[in-house]
């Protein structure tokens, strides 16, 4: 029998180093995925309580420097500072995948980002369809539904607990992090109004500054904060949203650490050591303090979700993120085996793809951000934007978990198989067959 090409296997299980690390990024943001679900609850039944008034007093309270153009409402504070640090995250993430992981190679990045691409396309079609013939100003809604969350994924999975193997976190994770970067791409583009052009330049100064001290492995946090701070702080005056500030400075911190003699080397470098140092806050303080302000809307009873469900935007929320989100990435996956003649590994079947796709339906962080930007916090129309992404997210969340679940006796058992180590040498001898 002739032996499969690996480069015509899609979803195969990668370099036990890019798997071991995938876990432990994995298991952080399931923490975090946690205490966003916290959040979420506790700012949904204190929205809908009795003391409302008190909460959204607290949402709107305004702090900061007037002169400096800096006096933001507390939610505010949280939609550009806060996830301006979950961006640098994510910068930092993307850079690292592309320059040092196994998706340097750009056979295996093909898969994930056209799936990516794919469960972007796909949700903003079906959106744009549900409000074909509406008020034109819902279609500024058409990039609510691109967006998942890989935090409130992960969060799903442990809730379930399910034991994905090594090729689908790798490609869940990888997925999530390409469509995060298209998601700001996509505020930064679509979503920015009149830009102030001095401001945007001037932020190159710091910005450039920044980049040549953690090129040269500076890592004194009393040079790099400031210098990160007043980018961020530019860039939000320009107009532009300021999380685009957070990619450019992640993008801007080196992966290869270099030896003090000879070539480069692929080893933990200042990304990596950065990455270490602020997922945690990422996962664990900025991003459930935005869902927290985010999240609160008075729902007004069973009556009130009805009559918000019935609202065209939100039904195009709720769609695409079920029905896009599942069809762009299944899709796109579909099409990268059909035109390379690929097949899944021989441990995986479509149904987990469409498992994993399901999954990215729960878009919840930045499809609320971007809610925000295209109709106002506040407002009437953004109201029934949070329930559309709530209501969304928890369908395929739910869905997602049905199916998960059924395969979950057949995930332990790969599972067992990657942890097997003969050899004792440190790597599962799943990984050294595959290396």
């Amino acid at each position: 029998m002739r032996t499969r090409h690996p480069s015509r296997v899609l979803l195969a299980r990668g370099s036990w180093a890019e798997a071991a690390r995938v876990s432990a990024i994995l298991r952080k943001e399931t923490v975090g995925g946690a205490l966003l679900l916290t959040a979420t609850v506790v700012a949904l039944v204190w929205a809908n309580s009795p003391f409302a008034d008190s909460y959204a007093a607290l949402r709107d309270l305004e702090v900061g420097p007037e002169s400096l153009h800096l006096r933001l409402s507390l939610g505010a504070w949280a939609a550009d500072g806060l996830l301006a640090i979950f961006f640098f995250v994510v910068g930092l993430e993307l850079k690292r995948e592309f320059v040092a992981g196994d998706l340097r190679d750009p056979r295996r990045a093909a898969l994930p980002i056209l799936a990516a691409v794919g469960g972007m396309v796909a949700p903003a079609l079906v959106y744009l369809a549900v409000n074909a013939g509406s008020d034109p100003g819902a279609l500024r809604g058409w990039a609510i539904p691109t967006a998942t969350d890989i935090a409130f994924a992960l969060a799903v999975l442990a809730v379930i607990s399910t034991h994905l193997p090594a090729a689908l976190r790798t490609f869940l994770l990888t997925l999530a992090v390409v469509d995060d970067l298209l998601a700001v791409t996509i505020i930064a583009i679509f979503y920015t109004g009149e830009v102030q052009v001095f401001p945007l330049l001037a932020a190159l100064l710091p910005l450039g500054l920044f980049t040549v001290a953690v090129q040269r492995r500076i890592r004194s946090w009393w040079l790099l904060l400031p210098l990160a701070a007043a980018t961020w702080g530019l860039v939000h005056a320009s107009g532009v949203h300021a999380t685009v500030a957070g990619v450019l400075l992640g993008f801007a911190v080196p992966v290869i650490r270099s030896r003090a003699a000879g070539g480069p080397e692929a080893g933990p470098g200042l990304a990596e050591h950065l990455e270490h140092r602020f997922r945690p806050i990422s996962a664990g303080l900025a991003v459930p303090v935005f869902a927290f302000f985010a999240a609160g809307v008075t729902v007004g009873g069973l009556s009130g979700l009805v009559d918000a469900l019935t609202d065209r935007v939100a039904l195009g929320i709720v769609a695409g993120l079920v029905v896009g989100k599942t069809a762009g990435i299944v899709g796109a996956t579909y099409l990268v085996a059909r035109f390379t003649r690929a097949s899944l590994d021989a441990s995986l079947r479509w149904l987990d793809v469409l498992s994993i796709a399901m999954l990215g339906g729960v878009g919840f962080t930045v499809s609320l951000l971007i809610g925000e930007l295209a109709f106002g916090a506040g407002t009437a129309q953004d109201e029934h934007v949070k329930i559309g992404v709530l209501v969304g997210s928890v369908t395929a969340a739910l869905l997602a978990a049905v199916l998960l679940r059924s395969r979950n006796r057949t995930y332990r058992r790969i599972e067992e198989l990657e942890r097997i180590d003969t050899d004792a040498d440190g790597v599962p001898d799943a990984f050294e067959r595959t290396a």
